[in-house]
């Protein structure tokens, strides 16, 4: 197997050297939350969704961030623009479909930015990925009423079908690009009971994608980062409050050779 655990800690070195920009379009719910994730991870955020500046602020950035959680269909519209500007770019676009399966415009908006622009990583959760893929999947809201284990198969078909990385969050995640899989078992139970965990995974996927040509391995080594931070987090805090605060202190502190060392790939 690849030495993803290597890899992981050459990719937050290269992070925190090079700072790299995010363009986020995302949702209102967690602006603030995945701003501060990145931050605290050494890459720089930018919350921008109008119509009238998406294409100009992606061109600035090295990675874009396409949330669906609070949407419009304004939003769709500059989601697909800054999408398309970026592919000309060739820059990575990283899809967090919050929600699909819930509504027919939360699963309908992802299906059209999909259908529209270039995915370079879709996260979610098992719902949602199965929602993508088989159309008939439903959430609780946004939460998973699904196991990752559900959607192995939803995701390397979906991966296939629209040629981008497919990441199911969860107890352990899985990573496919419809050929080849990661398992990545890093993370921490509170890691659920916050707002915005799932969103600053995908904002991380996204920091990480801007300096690892791999998509498959940018993802699962993103997401090892912010489990091994979860559970560096979950030490020090025993309920939702604090946990929030120290996972942020954590993404901070962690360092590359900590991560090499308490990354967890299968």
């Amino acid at each position: 197997m690849h030495d993803y655990c290597s890899q992981a800690a050459r990719n937050l070195a290269a992070v925190r050297q090079q700072q790299p920009l995010i363009h986020n379009i995302t949702n209102l719910v967690v602006m603030n939350v995945t701003a501060n994730a990145l931050l605290a991870a050494g890459a720089s955020p930018v919350m921008a969704h109008s119509t009238e500046e998406v294409e100009e602020m992606v061109s600035l950035a090295r990675a874009l961030v396409l949330n669906i959680g609070t949407l419009t269909s304004d939003w769709v519209a500059a989601m697909i623009k800054a999408a398309r500007r970026a592919n000309t770019l060739e820059r990575p676009v990283v899809l967090d479909p919050v929600g699909a399966g819930a509504t027919t415009l939360r699963t309908r908006a992802a299906r059209q930015i999909l259908d529209a622009a270039t995915i370079t990583v879709i996260r979610g959760n098992a719902s949602e990925i199965m929602a993508l893929d088989q159309g008939t999947a439903t959430t609780r809201g946004v939460d998973s009423v699904h196991g990752v284990a559900d959607a192995a198969a939803s995701a390397a078909a979906l991966s296939k079908r629209v040629g981008a990385v497919v990441a199911v969050t969860g107890a352990t995640d899985l990573v496919t690009d419809g050929t080849r899989e990661v398992r990545v078992a890093n993370g921490h139970p509170l890691m659920g009971r916050i707002t915005g965990s799932g969103c600053s995974a995908t904002a991380l996927i996204a920091a990480f994608s801007a300096v690892d040509p791999d998509p498959l391995s940018a993802t699962a080594t993103a997401l090892a980062f912010f489990g091994l931070a979860g559970e560096q987090a979950g030490t020090v805090a025993a309920a939702p409050g604090s946990f929030q605060v120290a996972l942020l202190d954590a993404l901070y502190t962690l360092s590359p050779e900590a991560l090499q060392e308490g990354s967890r790939f299968a």
